[in-house]
């Protein structure tokens, strides 16, 4: 059963070390997005990045390994930290969708950096300072939430597979 696995793991590996690849390339594009562009990502956006490095950092260090268990943990924890994105993800577009009458996420960064001390200003950075329910950016009528929400998805499905798949062959 270890050596057929061991001989087919040539899927799993690539399928995780492309999730890592476009992983890393979703967060270059929001970095683009915010210091090129120059949209502000508010806190939930953030929430979402740190899910993103959490999913891309998982899925690049599970391809490299190659046993069963290290696959099937990997995936296991792929599938949790991309559906807690997805949920990041699907509260945002749902407050995108039906916006609260008051929104309120964050304060301005130069205004931050003017008021309170630099010990302060760091964590608060983290935070992020634009509305969490204002569409700053679409493409194909989606927002950049609906976007990460079918990302997040997507990943959450190959490794719902990844999971079974392997559990399919573990029993054998």
């Amino acid at each position: 059963m270890t050596l057929f696995l061991a001989k087919n793991t040539a899927f799993p590996r690539t399928a995780l070390g492309l999730v890592a690849l476009a992983s890393f390339g979703m967060l270059a594009f929001g970095l683009y997005l915010q210091h090129v562009v120059g949209l502000e990502p508010c806190p939930m956006c953030i929430v979402q990045r740190y899910a993103l490095v959490m999913v891309a950092l998982i899925a690049g260090l599970t391809a490299i390994f190659s046993g069963s268990a290290a696959l099937l943990g990997g995936s296991v924890l792929l599938l949790i930290s991309a559906g807690f994105g997805a949920f990041v993800a699907a509260r945002q577009s749902w407050l995108q969708w039906f916006p609260p009458e008051v929104a309120s996420c964050g304060r301005d960064f130069y205004g931050m950096i003017e008021t309170f001390s630099l010990q302060r200003v760091i964590p608060m950075i983290f935070k992020g300072s634009g509305d969490c329910s204002k569409v700053d950016w679409t493409f194909l009528g989606l927002s950049i939430a609906n976007w990460s929400f079918l990302s997040f998805m997507v990943i959450s499905l190959m490794a719902m597979f990844l999971i079974f798949r392997l559990l399919r062959h573990i029993r054998r």
